[in-house]
């Protein structure tokens, strides 16, 4: 498993590449520890209505609904979608590659590659 890269600002991990919002470093532990186990259950929500979709049962459009507006409701309030967490007036790069936006020349001097535009 590779390390993760973070961003200076620590507002993003960089995978394959690409700019992922990370979540918001201001919740309290707990608060995010139980936004991260709501995460997880809709993701076992969505892997179990994917298998319901499978066997052709008639309910499991309505259970991956359901599943996916959980993952999104609990990765928006971790931070990760919806408004960004930082007040400086920052744009969301949230899942742009890296060399195109102004962590570009950041990116290219850590991983050796080219600077961005």
């Amino acid at each position: 498993m590779s390390e993760v890269i973070t961003t200076p600002d620590l507002r993003y991990i960089v995978v394959r590449k690409r700019l992922w919002r990370r979540a918001n470093p201001h919740l309290s532990p707990k608060h995010r520890a139980t936004l991260v186990a709501r995460l997880m259950d809709g993701r076992r929500a969505v892997k179990a209505a994917k298998a319901a979709e499978r066997a052709g049962e008639p309910e499991a459009a309505v259970a991956m609904k359901a599943a996916r507006g959980e993952v999104d409701a609990a990765k928006t309030a971790l931070g990760e979608r919806g408004p960004v967490w930082w007040d400086d007036g920052a744009p969301d790069l949230n899942r742009r590659l890296v060399r195109n936006t102004p962590y570009a020349d950041w990116f290219a001097a850590l991983s050796g590659g080219e600077p961005g535009p």
